[in-house]
Order: structure tokens, then sequence, then C-alpha cells
């Protein structure tokens, strides 16, 4: 069993997404984020903690097809899954852009995973690193995690319509003001997104227009 190599593949790619044959508008699965902010105790940013959480549908697809796999518990499928998902993202700079001041922030590999059924839900968790730590005292760092081509949204976690608390947190220092702010699309790109087929993606950068903006200011 292997996912395919593309970045809707990255989160539907197994068994592929079964939507209504009158479903019309995008996307077509969905990831509820979280993530913490990993600093020390000098305010050196070292990376982003994320936590994602398939939908339930797609969850339950996945975990259907690893339970009949012959020979092969659900705990070694997750395992072997979540290298998998973690080579594909790899391969898309894992869905995740992050600047500080403005400036774009190289990425570093992922070594630290794992994918885990959580409250019936296909769950991947992985400390993204970036390259090099930077100092965030007296700093804004922003990120955003989207599929370019909108097949898949992502949002943060929710609670009433709003970010959860708990979906954007920073351990360490320094002190800072977190917010976590709504996309805005332009009308056009909203009827372009709705066009779309059941079984089409948009154009690559697509996915930048919907994408929430996780922000995290220490000036």
């Amino acid at each position: 069993m292997k996912w395919a190599g593309t970045a809707v593949a990255v989160c539907l790619g197994m068994s592929g997404f079964v939507v209504s044959p009158d479903a019309r508008a995008h996307p077509h699965g969905w990831i509820d984020l979280s993530v913490r902010v990993i600093t020390d105790d000098q305010g050196m940013v070292s990376g982003l903690h994320q936590t994602w959480r398939m939908d339930p549908f797609y969850s339950l697809v996945v975990f259907e097809e690893l339970q009949q796999v012959e020979n092969a518990s659900l705990e070694e499928g997750l395992d072997q899954l979540g290298k998998e998902i973690r080579d594909n993202l790899a391969a898309q700079h894992y869905l995740t852009e992050v600047s500080i001041n403005g400036e774009h922030q190289a990425l570093g590999e992922v070594s630290e995973y794992t994918a885990m059924e959580r409250d019936g839900r296909l769950t991947f968790m992985f400390i993204l690193p970036l390259e090099a730590p930077q100092p965030l005292t007296d700093a804004m760092l922003s990120y955003q995690v989207f599929d370019p081509t909108y097949y898949i949204e992502v949002v943060h976690e929710e609670e009433g319509g709003q970010p959860r608390d708990d979906a954007l947190i920073l351990h360490g220092e320094p002190v800072c003001e977190l917010s976590i702010l709504p996309a805005d699309p332009d009308p056009e790109l909203v009827m372009q997104a709705a066009l779309l087929d059941k079984d089409e993606s948009g154009e690559p950068g697509l996915g930048r227009y919907f994408a929430e903006t996780g922000q995290v200011d220490c000036r």
C-alpha cells in the first residue's frame, strides 16, 4: 500500500476521496490544524509542532483499508502510513510557509513524526524545524498551511465558529500576542473554486488565497 506522490494525494491518495455526485463545490476534504510554536529560554524559535486531524470520512476509509492489510497490525500500518505521509509532504515543503518580519524562512527536514488514531480520526503529528533557529524577540512570525490546489482545506481547530484557544500556542519565551487571521479571498477566486468539478483540482497556488494565517507578534 502506497500513497501517491501528488499534493492532493498527501491526504487523500490511498483510496481516493468519494463525494456525492451532486457535490460541485471545493474543497473535497479538510484537515483540522493546531500549531505549537517551539522557542527556547533565549527567545529563539526552532520550529512548528503541527497536529493534523483528517476529516472523519477519510479517516474511516483509511482505517478500513489498514485493517484489510494481511499480516500487519493497525499500529504497524499507521507507522508505515506516517512515513509515507512525511515523505510526500517533504516534496511539497510540508504544505507550510513561514516568515519572520516578512522574510521567508527556509525549512528543515522532518525527522520527528507519528500517525495515530485519535477519537476516530486519523491524526498526523510532526515537528517542522526551521533550517536555522531565529530570534523571535521584537519580531513577528507568521505562517500558512495549505494545499496549493485547494483540493483539501486546512483550517485551525474551531469551536463555535472561532479558532480554539489551543489551535495556536507558544511554549517558551518571549511573551507574544497570538492570533489566527481568517482568509479573505477575492470573490472571483471563490467563484473559480466553486466551479471546479468533484474530481478537479485548482491551479497551483489557488489554495494560498483560502489559507488562514497564524501570527506570533512579539514586537
